[in-house]
């Protein structure tokens, strides 16, 4: 075990803190090589002498952490790409971990699916995609095989990774007494302190992966909705509230009932019970009144965690995005509708999102509201539920201008 070989594509906050961070804590790899575009970034973890600091966020607090043992190398490098095609071919376990799955095939030969597709497979290896999308696994596999006409050996995975972190900027940085990640870069990378990761179920015989937190399932895609439509939906909609509340950071809600008390309401009375309905099958726990109860809790928790810094409008930003049809918020509220819920409290948090969307004066005007969501889904599929939800929206934005703010969310 103790001389496999990991290497990753793209070193921010997810490859540092989740996939480097539980590599180097499991013992069990010998090498850690990862290929970066950024130039002055390699450079400066060469220049540590290929050793980061990255800090966790815990119930305690922020603590330091520090990755040691690193190789970083420059994909834009002739001779880095040739030691990273090296890398590949030894490599027992890969991580990709790249801004979006658009990254995988930009460049043709020379992307990252391009490297891959020469260097990956010959022996039996596995591939993490750590994307947070739910297609990366196929499209990854999908820009290999146009290169190189096959897998091989390699079986690439789907992942669901709940754990927040982000890239700390210099000014935050300095206030809050971070490090930087290494000495000459002013960033900082922060993680919370959570490792429950869940992949796609490794079907390479006789192979043994190093990660041991990470839960293999036969069936992602319960899990897949269980974070974009529990964790990733109420985490916005609260966002979104809290920004309109003119709160700056997530930590502040804690001292607002009404908001505490509104995600609650959303996790364990709209998204439960819709989740539990569609995978108890499953036999999961977490599909389970009392297991989703406990995770939305957990989940609460870590949302609000000081030593997160988490500012409200790091989470409000790209609102059309999520307001897609078939994104976190009207995901969540369209699974609820086939429960046979009426989920009001995911209908706000969408009424939140269009005001950042749309400016305030959406809220009282009922045309706009739907004329501002159906802009959004302009070439998107919808079906039969797209009045309802314009329905249960128009109502929500419609009691979020009538209700005093310190009345709050209790009185809607």
């Amino acid at each position: 075990m103790a001389g496999k070989n990991f290497v990753g594509f793209g070193f921010g906050p997810i490859q540092a803190g989740v996939m480097l961070h539980e590599a180097q804590r499991a013992h069990g790899f010998a090498t850690y090589t990862i290929g970066e575009v950024d130039e002055t970034l390699v450079q400066a973890v060469r220049a540590a002498g290929g050793t980061v600091v990255i800090h966790i966020a815990s119930r305690a607090g922020v603590r330091r952490a520090e990755l040691r043992g690193l190789t970083l190398l420059n994909l834009t490098d002739t001779a880095d790409r040739v030691e990273m095609g090296a890398a590949v071919r030894k490599a027992d376990e890969i991580a990709t971990a790249l801004p979006s799955v658009r990254h995988y095939g930009q460049g043709g030969d020379l992307s990252v699916a391009g490297l891959l597709a020469v260097n990956a497979g010959r022996k039996p290896q596995v591939l993490y995609t750590c994307e947070n999308d739910t297609r990366a696994a196929k499209a990854l596999a999908v820009e290999i095989t146009k290169l190189s006409g096959r897998l091989g050996a390699l079986q690439i995975l789907d992942t669901v990774i709940g754990k927040m972190s982000g890239v700390v900027a210099p000014e935050d940085r300095e206030r809050l007494g971070l490090e930087p990640l290494a000495p000459g870069l002013e960033k900082a990378y922060l993680v919370e302190e959570f490792n429950r990761i869940y992949v796609s179920r490794i079907h390479i015989p006789g192979f043994s992966k190093v990660f041991p937190t990470f839960e293999e399932v036969a069936d992602l895609a319960p899990f897949e909705e269980a974070k974009l439509y529990g964790h990733n939906a109420v985490h916005a909609a609260l966002g979104y509230l809290a920004h309109l509340r003119g709160l700056r950071l997530m930590s502040e809600i804690s001292n607002h009932a009404d908001l505490l008390e509104f995600a609650r309401a959303a996790f364990c009375e709209e998204v439960g019970p819709a989740l539990i309905k569609r995978h108890a099958a499953t036999g999961h726990a977490l599909f389970t009144t009392e297991g989703f109860r406990i995770h939305a809790e957990d989940l609460l928790e870590r949302m609000l965690r000081p030593a997160l810094n988490d500012e409200t409008a790091r989470i409000c930003r790209d609102p059309r995005r999520k307001l897609g049809y078939r994104d976190r918020l009207l995901g969540a509220l369209r699974l609820g509708l086939e429960a046979g819920l009426q989920p009001r409290r995911l209908a706000t948090g969408a009424a939140a999102a269009l005001v950042q969307l749309a400016g305030p004066e959406v809220l009282s005007e009922p045309q706009r509201i739907e004329e501002a969501l159906r802009s959004v889904w302009i070439g998107q599929e919808l079906d039969a539920q797209a009045d309802t939800c314009i329905g249960l929206i128009t109502k929500a934005a419609l009691n979020l201008a009538r209700v005093p703010r310190a009345a709050g969310l209790l009185a809607i």
